[in-house]
């Protein structure tokens, strides 16, 4: 999860992509649930509901992405991206 992480911070928010300028990162890997997540939030409200959750679960980790914005646009480039980074690949499309 930490590249992944690592991954949607740089080249989706430090780059300035504009398709992600309305959105903010926050990262929950210490999770004591076991679910480290990363989440997508509003830029304006970062204490809204999350609009996407990417989360690891057991061992091997599992990855499941969901929220309404992977059914906009950016959210297939969200799929792919996560998809790339969690085999290993760590740079940007």
């Amino acid at each position: 999860m930490e590249r992944v992480a690592l991954g949607a911070n740089g080249c989706w928010f430090k780059s300035g992509d504009p398709a992600f300028k309305p959105y903010r990162l926050a990262p929950e890997l210490n999770s004591f649930s076991g679910r480290p997540r990363i989440l997508i939030v509003p830029r304006k409200s970062p204490e809204a509901r999350p609009l996407a959750v990417v989360q690891a679960e057991g061992h091997p980790a599992r990855l499941q992405a969901f929220g309404p914005l992977l059914s906009e646009p950016v959210g297939t480039r969200i799929t792919t991206d996560v998809r790339r980074w969690a085999a290993g690949d760590e740079g940007c499309n």
